[in-house]
């Protein structure tokens, strides 16, 4: 199995982020990355490059233009207010909520950050565009790759992206890296395509991406939004709008869940993604659902990802595999690389 480690994930490295009303150091951090990443060359499992480059309109096949401008700019607007904010990433404080108007982009920079964000969890750093784009070029790599012929790429990147949506970041995300990849293979002439969802937080931004298409399968298993960030989106009667209606399935967990439950789960997924027709899958392989994720709350053990890894292979399907969460640093690498491992059948 190829990799596309993203070089410059280590660009994006933010200080602090808002939790429970305190200013606490990121749990998202490079360290992640460069843990699953000693694992697979400890391994040997496959090959590790860069990632292809690719023409900034590919992001607008997702992403609105308005946003990636933002994104692109937004680190020399922070800096143009006052050099200092050199020294200090960028964290929202206003938003725009029910009866706000979001059609008109403001002027005021503090404004345009709401606009374009849901969290006060996600701090902007002076690398966060070149790295996020990195990370979508990884994806896109990932893609292109599985088209040429791989049975499977993996797109090895950070900072995460399946709660980006069209025009908005959060949750540590600012690129949609899972749904670039299926829109790329849906322009490459594949008519099915699915998303299957496995990180322990819900995939808000895919889900608003595909929740009115009939062409893109989206399939989460996360924590309940009852309970669990991102809280507003997730909700098993959720299943599409328009010509979407029956193309979105959500399956809510509680707080506690252990493999048993998780995997009967993943089943009921993988069984509707096999009746949709997918010609191709794409896993946003998120690997907070370990019980040792600081900020998740389901008990999967190390060597259930090799049984995950089996049920992912056993679907049949060319798939791309994106690194999206797992906060456990210290782990990560070795539960990633075993969903690798045992989809490689190695």
């Amino acid at each position: 199995m190829i990799t596309f480690y993203n070089h410059l994930h280590a660009q994006h490295q933010g200080k602090v982020e808002m939790f429970r009303g305190a200013l606490v150091p990121c749990y998202e951090v490079p360290a992640r990355a460069d843990h699953v990443l000693a694992e697979l060359q400890r391994r040997k499992l496959g090959t590790v490059q860069h990632p292809n480059a690719f023409d900034d309109a590919l992001l607008e096949r997702i992403h609105s233009r308005r946003y990636l401008q933002f994104l692109a700019t937004a680190w020399d607007q922070w800096v143009a207010l006052d050099p200092a904010n050199a020294g200090t990433d960028i964290l929202p404080s206003v938003w725009p909520t029910r009866t706000f108007r979001t059609d008109i982009e403001p002027d005021n920079f503090s404004a345009k950050m709401g606009l374009y964000s849901f969290d006060a969890g996600t701090p902007f750093t002076a690398g966060t565009w070149v790295a996020a784009r990195a990370g979508a070029h990884c994806a896109l790599s990932a893609a292109q790759a599985m088209l040429a012929g791989d049975r499977a790429a993996f797109a090895l990147s950070r900072p995460p992206g399946h709660h980006a949506g069209a025009d908005f970041f959060g949750g540590y995300c600012f690129l949609n890296n899972a749904a670039l990849a299926a829109q790329y293979l849906r322009d490459a002439g594949m008519e099915r395509v699915a998303v299957l969802d496995i990180d322990y937080h819900h995939g808000n931004g895919t889900q608003a991406c595909f929740y009115d298409r009939p062409d893109v399968f989206f399939a989460s298993i996360h924590g309940d939004p009852r309970t669990e960030y991102p809280f507003f989106l997730g909700h098993a009667d959720e299943t599409g709008v328009g010509a979407g209606k029956g193309f979105n399935l959500n399956l809510p967990l509680p707080r506690g869940t252990g493999y048993p439950a998780w995997a009967a789960a993943l089943d009921t997924a993988l069984a509707r993604i096999q009746q949709f027709g997918a010609q191709a899958l794409v896993v946003s392989m998120g690997m907070d659902t370990f019980v040792g994720d600081p900020i998740s709350g389901f008990t999967l053990h190390s060597d259930d990802y090799l049984r995950v890894g089996a049920r992912l292979r056993a679907c049949g399907l060319p798939t791309v595999l994106v690194f999206e969460g797992g906060y456990a640093v210290q782990e990560v690498g070795v539960n990633a690389v075993n969903v690798l491992q045992a989809f490689a059948d190695v």
